[in-house]
């Protein structure tokens, strides 16, 4: 199976870090050497200890599920032998309260746009099959409910 990594650095660059004032800010860094500014999302924590230009861990999860729809779709609808031109999505996430009253992101709405060329066009019910086997054979959107483990170091 396949192992996929990301390194989170943060450091506290000052502030009063016992009574949380300090700043969220952070760094994603991934395999290929894409480094991706991140903050805690204003909605939790107030600028200016967060950056609202940076991602949070929220959107990141929502484009997460998104991209992951969006690459198996496609896929699906090229092995169905249609052809996309184009695919857009603004994904929303919704948050929530669980059972222990947690908030969590309770639901994905994801809003597709997909322009297909060439001469075979598929029809309304083809889409939506082909939204629903992207959903079920999506690696994220299989994941969600996933047990979450800390490794001892």
């Amino acid at each position: 199976m396949s192992e996929y990594r990301a390194f989170i650095r943060w450091k506290c660059g000052g502030g009063d870090f016992l009574k949380g004032r300090y700043s969220r800010d952070h760094t994603w860094t991934f395999d290929g050497g894409v480094v991706v500014p991140a903050s805690a999302s204003p909605s939790v924590v107030p600028p200016p200890l967060v950056n609202p230009a940076n991602v949070d861990p929220e959107e990141a999860f929502v484009a997460a599920v998104s991209s992951c729809h969006m690459l198996t779709f496609v896929y699906l609808a090229g092995k169905a032998q249609f052809q996309v031109d184009s695919y857009e999505d603004e994904a929303v996430g919704m948050m929530g309260k669980n059972e222990q009253g947690v908030p969590w992101v309770s639901a994905i709405t994801l809003h597709p746009k997909i322009a297909f060329g060439g001469s075979k066009q598929p029809a309304p019910t083809e889409v939506q099959a082909l939204h629903h086997k992207a959903h079920e054979q999506c690696y994220i959107a299989a994941s969600i409910k996933t047990l979450v483990s800390v490794a001892r170091s």
